[in-house]
C-alpha cells in the first residue's frame, strides 16, 4: 500500500517531481514515476539506472522501454525527487511526471518523428540516385565540370537531407559519449559523417570519391530499419500500453452533501464514494455500496461474459460498468490498483535481466571499443596496402555500420516481448524476468489439487441436516479464511458474526476463542476427531469441535477446472513428469487422481511436507514447475524452479509465483510451457543468426567488398530479420 506525500516542491528544482512522490507504508521508502523522453536503445537505459544508482540512498532505478517509465525508489526526504529527476535531465533526457497518456503520446511521437526523417532521406536518396545514374552512366565523360556540377547537386539535396534525417542517431551518439561512453549510434554516426565530409571534400577539390548517395541511402535504411523495428515492437508489446489506456482522466465523486463532482483522478482517495454510470469506465478500486449491474472484466480477466455485482462486490479500475449506475467506495487508486500491478507485473516481465539478456548486454558491451579498433585497423591496413586514404576511409566507414549490433541486442527482448504480449492475450502475467526461460526447462509439473485442479468453489452438502448453531458458529469462524471449503461454509450463513479472535494455521484450520473456550474448525487431524465420528468417504470435510459438544462434519463438492485431464495429457505428451500434492484426505485426493490419470500423488500435505518432497525432486536432477494457489502453497511456490497460480489465489501465493493466469481453465499452463520453449528456440536462432551475419559481412567490409550503402542495408536486414524471426511466435499464435 502506498499513501501519497504533498509537500512544497524545491523552488530551484528542475523540474518539479516533489508533489508527484508517494510513500511505501510499510517500508518508508520513497517513490516516484517519471516518463523520460529521448531514449533510443539499451545504453541510454543503461546510462540513467548506473547514474540513479550511484546515488546515495537510491534502492531501485528501473527504466521500461516500453512505456518510458522510470521508477525511482529511495530511502530519505520527498524533496529528493527533484534532485534525481534533474539528475536525469542533465544527461540530455525529457523528464516529467509519469502519465499514461504522456507515454502513448511520446511513443507516437518518436514514430512520427522517424517516419517524416525516412520519407526525407528516400526522397533525397532517390534524387541523389538518379543524378549518380547519370555521372555512372558515362555523363562524366564530358569533362570534369559536369561531374563536378552533378556532384554539387547532390551536396545541395544530401546536406540538408543528412542533417534533418541523422538527428536520431546524432541525438543519441551525443548523449552517450557526452555521458562518457558510446552506443551503438556513435559508430553509426561517425559512418555517416565521415562519408559525407569525405564526399564534400572531394567535390570541392574536383576529385571523383563522392558517395553522397551512399550517405543519405545509409541513414534511409537505418531509419528503416529501425522504424521497422520500433513497429514490431509497439505491436508485440500493446499490451502494456493497452492497460494503460484503460484508466480515466475524471470521475464522478459523491461528496457528503450528496452533491456530485467531477473530480481528476489524481485527487482521488480511498474512502470516496464514485458514482458510475452505465458505460463508464470504473476509475479506482473498490467495493460497490449501492446499486446492482454486470461489469465487464475482459480488459483484465480475458472473460467476455459480464459478471454481476450487488453491494459489498470488489470492481477493478479499468473495467467498465455495463448495465445500470453504481455508487461505489474506493479502497485502492492509481498504483495501488489492481490495474497498476498487470502494468508492473507486464514490464516486469518485459525489461528483466534474464541469463540471455545478460549475454547478450556483456557482448554488446564490448562491441564499441572493438569495432572501433577494427576501423582503425582498417584503415591503417588500406593506407599501407594503396597508399591512398580514400579507399581506407571509405573501408572504415564499411566497417563501422556493417557491425553495428542491432541485431545482437534485439535477439531477447525481440523474443521477449513478443511472448509476453502472446501469453497475455491467452490471460497469463509474468511476473519474473527469468520466468519464460526456467519454464522452457522444467520436466516435472506438481499440481496442488483444491483451487488449482479444482475450481476452488466447492458447495456445502446437506446444509439443512446440520445443528443450526453449530452452522453459525462455524460460518462465522470461516469467515477469516480464504481457503475454498472456509469461503463455502461463510456463505452458508452470511449474517454469521465473525469472534473476536481467529488465527489460522496453514495447511490445518483455524482456531478461535468464543465464549472463553477454544474452538477448532479445519481438519479431522488437526481437530483431533476419532475414525469412529464419521465416515471417511471421497467428499472434502471439514470438522468444528468446540468442548461439551460432539464434532460436527461439514462435507463439500467441488469440480475440476475445465480441460484439466486435457491439460495434463497435453504436459505429458511435452515430456513432463506429473505430481499431485495435496493437503486434502487420502480417500478425495485417490479419486481426483484416477479421474485426471495421475498416477504419482500424495494425500495429508502440509506446507512443509511439500516443500520436503520439491526439494527431492530437485535433488534428482527434477526442474519444477509448483502450481497452486492456497497460503499453504506459497513456501512450495517459492521452493520451487519456477510456479503459477491462478488468479484467484491468496495474495501470498500470487507475491511468490512467477506467473498469474486468469480464467477457469488450466490450459494456460500448457500454453505457458509451449510458448517458453517456443521462445527458447526462437533466442538461439536470433544469436545463431547475429553471430553468422557479422561471421560473414565483418571480413568482407574488412576486406574492401562491401560499401558504406551495403554495409547498411545489410545492418538493417539483420535487424530486421531478427525481429521478424522472434514475430514467428505471434504468427504461430494466430494460426
Amino acid at each position: 500500500m502506498t499513501v501519497a506525500v504533498f509537500d512544497e516542491p524545491a523552488a530551484d528544482a528542475v523540474p518539479d517531481c516533489s508533489a508527484f512522490v508517494a510513500t511505501e507504508a510499510e517500508s518508508g521508502v520513497r517513490r516516484l514515476l517519471l516518463l523520460v523522453s529521448g531514449i533510443e536503445c539499451a545504453s541510454c537505459i543503461q546510462a540513467i539506472e548506473r547514474a540513479l544508482k550511484a546515488q546515495p540512498g537510491v534502492v531501485e532505478a528501473r527504466v521500461n522501454f516500453t512505456t518510458r517509465r522510470l521508477l525511482i525508489r529511495w530511502r530519505g526526504g520527498v524533496e529528493r525527487g527533484d534532485e534525481l529527476a534533474a539528475l536525469v535531465a542533465r544527461r540530455g533526457f525529457g523528464v516529467t511526471p509519469f502519465d499514461p497518456a504522456a507515454s502513448q503520446d511520446e511513443g507516437d511521437g518518436q514514430e512520427r518523428e522517424l517516419l517524416r526523417a525516412l520519407g526525407v532521406a528516400g526522397f533525397a536518396s532517390g534524387n541523389i540516385m538518379t543524378l549518380s545514374v547519370a555521372v555512372w552512366g558515362g555523363l562524366a565523360e564530358m569533362g570534369e565540370a559536369m561531374r563536378g556540377l552533378h556532384y554539387w547537386f547532390s551536396a545541395l539535396i544530401a546536406l540538408p537531407a543528412i542533417v534533418y534525417a541523422g538527428r536520431p542517431f546524432y541525438r543519441s551518439a551525443w548523449n552517450a559519449v557526452r555521458q562518457g561512453h558510446v552506443n551503438m549510434d556513435v559508430p553509426i554516426s561517425l559512418g555517416v559523417l565521415l562519408a559525407t565530409a569525405m564526399s564534400l571534400f572531394e567535390t570541392v577539390r574536383g576529385g571523383e570519391h563522392a558517395y553522397f548517395d551512399a550517405a543519405v541511402c545509409l541513414l534511409f535504411f537505418l531509419l528503416a530499419g529501425r522504424y521497422l523495428d520500433l513497429r514490431a515492437r509497439g505491436r508485440a508489446r500493446a499490451a502494456a500500453a493497452h492497460l494503460l489506456s484503460l484508466g480515466v482522466r475524471s470521475a464522478k465523486v459523491v461528496r457528503d452533501d450528496g452533491w456530485v463532482v467531477e473530480t481528476p483522478v489524481s485527487e482521488l482517495a480511498p474512502g470516496m464514494t464514485l458514482l458510475v454510470g452505465a458505460g463508464e469506465k470504473i476509475a479506482a478500486d473498490g467495493l460497490v455500496s449501492e446499486g446492482a449491474s454486470d461489469i465487464d472484466m475482459s480488459a483484465l480477466s480475458g472473460e467476455s461474459r459480464p459478471v454481476p455485482v450487488e453491494p459489498g462486490t470488489r470492481i477493478f479500475a479499468g473495467t467498465v460498468n455495463a448495465t445500470a449506475p453504481l455508487k461505489v467506495r474506493i479502497t485502492a487508486v492509481g498504483e495501488a490498483t489492481v490495474l497498476a500491478e498487470i502494468v508492473r507485473l507486464m514490464e516486469t516481465a518485459e525489461q528483466g535481466r534474464a541469463r540471455y539478456v545478460v549475454l547478450a548486454d556483456r557482448a554488446a558491451r564490448f562491441y564499441a571499443p572493438v569495432v572501433h579498433g577494427l576501423a582503425l585497423l582498417t584503415f591503417i591496413g588500406w593506407m599501407l596496402a594503396a597508399g591512398e586514404w580514400q579507399p581506407a576511409l571509405l573501408n572504415a566507414v564499411a566497417v563501422l555500420i556493417v557491425t553495428c549490433p542491432c541485431a545482437l541486442g534485439l535477439a531477447v527482448p525481440a523474443v521477449q516481448v513478443v511472448a509476453s504480449g502472446r501469453l497475455f492475450r491467452r490471460g497469463v502475467l509474468l511476473k519474473s524476468a527469468t520466468a519464460l526461460e526456467r519454464i522452457a526447462e522444467i520436466d516435472t509439473v506438481v499440481f496442488d489439487k483444491t483451487g488449482t485442479l479444482t475450481l476452488g468453489r466447492p458447495q456445502l452438502v446437506d446444509a439443512d441436516a446440520i445443528d443450526r448453531q453449530a452452522l453459525r458458529l462455524a460460518a462465522g469462524i470461516a469467515k477469516a479464511s480464504r481457503h475454498p471449503l472456509s469461503r463455502a461454509l461463510s456463505l452458508a450463513d452470511p449474517d454469521a458474526p465473525l469472534p473476536g479472535e481467529v488465527r489460522e494455521q496453514p495447511g490445518c484450520g483455524l482456531e478461535a476463542v468464543v465464549d472463553g473456550v477454544t474452538v477448532r474448525l479445519g481438519s479431522r487431524l488437526w481437530c483431533g476427531v476419532l475414525a469412529e465420528a464419521g465416515p471417511e468417504d471421497a467428499g472434502s470435510e471439514i470438522w468444528l469441535t468446540r468442548p461439551g459438544h460432539e464434532p460436527v462434519r461439514f462435507t463439500f463438492q467441488d469440480r475440476l477446472r475445465p480441460e484439466a485431464a486435457k491439460v495434463i495429457a497435453k504436459l505429458r505428451e511435452a515430456g513432463c513428469r506429473i505430481v499431485l500434492l495435496s493437503g486434502d484426505r487420502h480417500e478425495v485426493v485417490s479419486r481426483l487422481a484416477r479421474e485426471v490419470d495421475i498416477d504419482d500423488w500424495q494425500a495429508g500435505c502440509l506446507p512443509a511436507d511439500k516443500v520436503r518432497r520439491l526439494n527431492s525432486l530437485a535433488a534428482a536432477g527434477s526442474k519444477v514447475l509448483m502450481v497452486g494457489d492456497g497460503l499453504n502453497d506459497a513456501p512450495a511456490l517459492a521452493a520451487a524452479y519456477a510456479s503459477m497460480s491462478p488468479a484467484s489465489a491468496a495474495d501470498i501465493s500470487q507475491v511468490a509465483a512467477d506467473a498469474v493466469f486468469q480464467g477457469e481453465t488450466l490450459m494456460p499452463v500448457a500454453e505457458t510451457l509451449k510458448v517458453a520453449r517456443a521462445a527458447r528456440r526462437l533466442v538461439r536462432q536470433n544469436f545463431a543468426l547475429s553471430i553468422l551475419y557479422n561471421v560473414v559481412t565483418v571480413p568482407l567490409a574488412v576486406a574492401g567488398f562491401v560499401t558504406p550503402l551495403v554495409a547498411a542495408i545489410a545492418m538493417s536486414a539483420s535487424s530486421v530479420m531478427v525481429v521478424g524471426n522472434a514475430l514467428r511466435l505471434q504468427w504461430g499464435a494466430r494460426r
